[in-house]
């Protein structure tokens, strides 16, 4: 295989993988893990590409899956507290991480722990069995905050301010032996190690079974398809009507030009400040928003998330010829690639969020309007 056709393979991994969140939450996103965890060591064996700079992509790509997993929960999660905790947890990360590119201060990693990921995680195995609608609003804060001070922030101060790596780590400090020694060498030379991890093994699964003897009896059968449990969603919630201007455009206008900010510190030939991007995308979102209305008030309505994307994409398509043709300076260079990669993720948030905006709105009682707002 080509070094171009595996690296097309795994980054088409990392953007198709996160859409099966919406309908297989747990074994997507670990999937995402996966991916993440893997893709530089197979670029690394298999391909003689130059990997410079890929740590930004990397982080890119990250943030894209956790925006899918955060949009997810409009439609998957009917309790409106857990799903504001996870919305703040999201955006509190977000700003982090652009405050991170923006300034290349490690620290604000710390600062900002990337902790919606494993509460997202930890609502959605409690749902394996159970309603997560049971946990109570303290039981719900308590387990972001146990997520935040002992799982997360040791992980970010290990990742981003020790700067340790797990095998470097392992195999010198652990196993006392040079970092160019197998691994079947380390552990035959310690193994006291396969003591240690049997022993460690038993304990995990001994304190799974006190926990599962000692939680309430499942709800239904264990299921990874969140369409099993409906009643635990918000599929089949009558969706409210939304209005074109209100405070869910400047969060939709937020969520893009925050997500485009990382992307454009990490793609080549973007050099546009924050400042232009967040103009430039809020002008487009609303665009969208005033078109999607217009549709809407003319009796269109979308059969499925991807006929509205595609709709949306020849929308945007227009939008952005039409600036470049007639208001942009003539004499700034245009990176096609990056410009057609910008307008198909934006549109996809775009169309995903205004996919199950509704479903959230009815959820948190959000009234109906009498009007639509031209």
């Amino acid at each position: 295989m080509s070094d171009e056709l595996i690296f097309l393979i795994v980054v088409g991994l990392r953007l198709g993988v996160p859409l099966l969140i919406f309908r297989y939450p747990l074994p997507a996103i670990f999937a995402c893990l996966v991916i993440d965890a893997a893709d530089q060591t197979i670029f690394q064996n298999n391909t003689d590409l130059d990997l410079t700079g890929y740590q930004g992509y990397d982080k890119a790509l990250d943030v894209y899956y956790l925006a899918i997993a955060y949009l997810s929960t409009f439609r998957n999660w009917a309790d409106p507290f857990a799903a504001r905790v996870a919305q703040c947890l999201w955006y509190y990360r977000l700003v982090g991480v652009v405050a991170f590119e923006l300034s290349g201060v490690r620290a604000l990693l710390l600062i900002f722990p990337n902790t919606f990921e494993y509460f997202f995680i930890a609502y959605e195995v409690v749902r394996l069995a159970w309603n997560p609608e049971r946990l109570s609003k303290r039981a719900v804060i308590g387990l972001a905050a146990f997520i935040w001070i002992f799982i997360k922030l040791p992980q970010e101060w290990w990742i981003h301010i020790a700067q340790l790596d797990f095998t470097d780590f392992m195999k010198e400090d652990v196993f006392g032996v040079t970092v160019d020694t197998s691994w079947g060498d380390a552990i035959g030379e310690n193994l006291w190690f396969v003591a240690l991890l049997a022993i460690v093994i038993g304990a995990a699964v001994w304190g799974v079974r006190k926990a599962i003897k000692a939680a309430p009896p499942p709800d239904w059968p264990v299921s990874m398809d969140v369409e099993q449990h409906p009643q635990s969603t918000r599929i089949g919630v009558t969706p409210a009507v939304p209005k074109t201007f209100e405070w869910d455009l400047l969060e939709k206008a937020m969520l893009a030009a925050l997500i485009w900010i990382i992307f454009a510190q990490v793609l080549p030939s973007t050099d546009s400040s924050p400042i232009e991007i967040t103009f430039s995308v809020g002008a487009l979102v609303v665009a969208n928003a005033v078109v999607s209305q217009w549709m809407v008030r003319r009796g269109r309505s979308w059969a499925s998330t991807a006929s509205q994307f595609g709709a949306m994409l020849l929308v945007n398509a227009v939008i952005v010829a039409g600036f470049l043709l007639f208001l942009s300076r003539s004499d700034d260079p245009v990176d096609e690639g990056a410009l057609i990669f910008f307008v198909l993720l934006l549109t996809l948030i775009i169309t995903l969020y205004d996919r199950y905006r509704p479903l959230r709105a009815a959820a948190y009682g959000t009234p109906e309007p009498a009007t639509l707002t031209p």
